[in-house]
């Protein structure tokens, strides 16, 4: 079980600005949607896609609910009028109901560290209404390109898990039964002070989930001697500042019609007519 997010990192936030953005492409915008695990996928933008879908009704799931709950101000299930619910700040958003359906499901960042990710497609893919669809982000396999290289070539393993490339999302898509899928993905390049400030916003965005990690910090001397690795071996840009590389994944993907295979009836004479005219082996 992962620990409850205090709060939404800042790369979370703006890459679900560039998100946000991508909702003009669609002609018909959700009655409804839902926010999965909305502290990690960003307060602020939260509360901007409750004011962007005034009309939709917007729910939250989370791991820890009641922290979610806190942070979003949504409400539990029930009446908006009874006393509970009085205090709380949105009373446009609520908590998810299980087995209940969306036109959009909402994903900010979170796809990367799930351990089964086509089981979680294929959930997603239960609670979204026919013809709604899902809006999705992910850390793609360039991310802390220039930190790999620094790990490897100090005989070090690696600083992350491997992330999946784009393609492979697409393929996925299919297989869990989503229609129309589309990538793309683009390389966000962060700057910082110090590789002290590196590692604190590092820590904001997520463990390092590789079965290969190292069971402790792997530069002899503790926190102090890595932010030395780090300063002396990343890159820096015409000012200075030390460079990090994101590479990100966006997708969207309908869920279509299901097929209407048909039915055919035949009679237990006929089949056995059938049979009969098989020409002997």
């Amino acid at each position: 079980m992962r620990r409850p997010a205090e709060g939404s990192a800042w790369l979370h936030e703006e890459v679900a600005r560039r998100m946000m953005d991508r909702l003009g492409w669609f002609r018909t915008l959700p009655d409804s949607w839902l926010h999965w695990e909305p502290v990690l996928g960003g307060l602020r933008a939260h509360a901007a896609l409750v004011e962007r879908l005034p009309q939709a009704q917007a729910l939250v799931w989370a791991e820890h609910l009641d922290a979610a709950l806190a942070a979003t101000g949504a409400r539990r299930p029930g009446p908006a009028w009874h006393p509970s619910q009085w205090l709380r700040r949105d009373t446009r958003t609520r908590a998810w109901v299980p087995d209940e359906t969306v036109g959009m499901l909402w994903s900010n960042l979170a796809l990367h560290a799930e351990p089964q990710p086509q089981a979680l497609l294929r959930r997603w893919q239960g609670l979204i209404r026919t013809d709604g669809f899902l809006m999705f982000s992910c850390l793609g396999p360039d991310t802390l390109r220039e930190l790999r290289a620094l790990y490897a070539a100090r005989g070090w393993r690696p600083p992350a898990q491997a992330f999946t490339d784009m393609h492979d999302w697409g393929d996925m898509l299919v297989q869990s039964g989503f229609a129309e899928p589309v990538m793309d993905m683009e390389r966000i390049v962060l700057t910082y002070s110090s590789g002290a400030a590196l590692l604190d916003e590092l820590r904001t965005l997520g463990r390092n989930l590789s079965t290969d990690r190292a069971p402790r910090l792997q530069a002899p001397g503790g926190r102090a001697a890595l932010v030395e690795v780090l300063e002396s071996g990343l890159p820096r840009g015409d000012d200075g500042r030390l460079q990090m590389t994101f590479e990100i994944v966006y997708g969207h993907a309908y869920k279509p019609v299901p097929r209407d295979r048909g039915t055919q009836t035949v009679s237990l004479d006929e089949m056995r007519n059938q049979l009969r005219q098989r020409p002997p082996r």
